[in-house]
């Protein structure tokens, strides 16, 4: 018998509990209004003053993404967070007995809203900038990076996910992610020598595809940095999945 219908179903029982749930859909909304906002709003104060955003203009366009990227990271911790805290995940397991497709029905949620949040706010923040600071619409880099800030909120919300899921504990999945994506990854690369292993952090390596210039201290491309996060991001996930399963037997 096919198991698309009961894994349908999952996915459905997800999506009510997201539109149901204000800790849920709050978040994607805030980073979406960040992203957008804090870029408009960057580029309407800073836009002919500041060179850092103008001289490559992949900076400036997702300056707001800085911001936007702690709320999509309490979105994914979340999304399945909460119910390990609140032992709701009890009575999620006891409806849906396969860990697999209860978790798969998660990561394809947090995926198709990251993906949502990422194409309507990287909308938001190339009409914003462009409307203080003239932007470059066309070309490989314009691609490159357009696409990026589609894909990077969508992996970044599985990677949380997964991370989560791996503690099993949403305070320490918090406690890990915020404070190293928004604070300290930003400060271990720009810090000499230990900017050769942050640029293998996931968040270093997928914000390089949203850059339109080159690193030259950076020792990979735009797109194999894309390709890091994603790999990281597979890992979290098939982490938490094995984690999910051995909290069964």
């Amino acid at each position: 018998m096919s198991t698309l219908p009961y894994t349908a179903n999952a996915f459905r029982a997800e999506r009510v509990k997201l539109t149901t749930l204000r800790s849920l859909w709050v978040p994607p909304l805030l980073s979406l209004l960040l992203t957008a906002g804090v870029t408009t709003a960057v580029g309407a104060i800073l836009g002919d003053k500041d060179h850092n955003i103008t001289d490559d203009p992949g900076v400036g366009i997702f300056y707001g993404l800085n911001f936007g990227q702690a709320a999509l990271v309490a979105f994914g911790v979340l999304l399945i967070g909460q119910e390990f805290n609140t032992r709701m995940i009890d009575v999620s397991l006891a409806a849906v007995p396969w860990r697999g497709r209860l978790y798969g029905a998660k990561l394809a949620l947090g995926a198709l809203i990251g993906l949502g949040v990422g194409a309507l706010g990287t909308a938001g923040a190339y009409a914003g900038y462009a409307s203080s600071v003239p932007a470059d619409w066309h070309g490989p880099p314009f691609a490159r990076a357009a696409t990026a800030g589609v894909l990077y909120p969508a992996l970044l919300v599985v990677f949380s996910l997964g991370v989560t899921a791996l503690f099993g504990n949403l305070t320490a999945a918090m406690g890990l992610l915020t404070p190293t994506v928004f604070l300290l990854s930003p400060l271990l690369g720009g810090v000499p020598g230990v900017r050769r292993v942050a640029q293998f952090l996931p968040d270093r390596a997928g914000q390089y595809a949203l850059h339109y210039a080159d690193d030259p201290q950076l020792v990979y491309g735009h797109w194999t940095g894309l390709a890091i996060m994603a790999f990281w991001t597979a890992l979290a996930a098939y982490g938490g999945l094995r984690a999910m399963r051995e909290r069964s037997k």
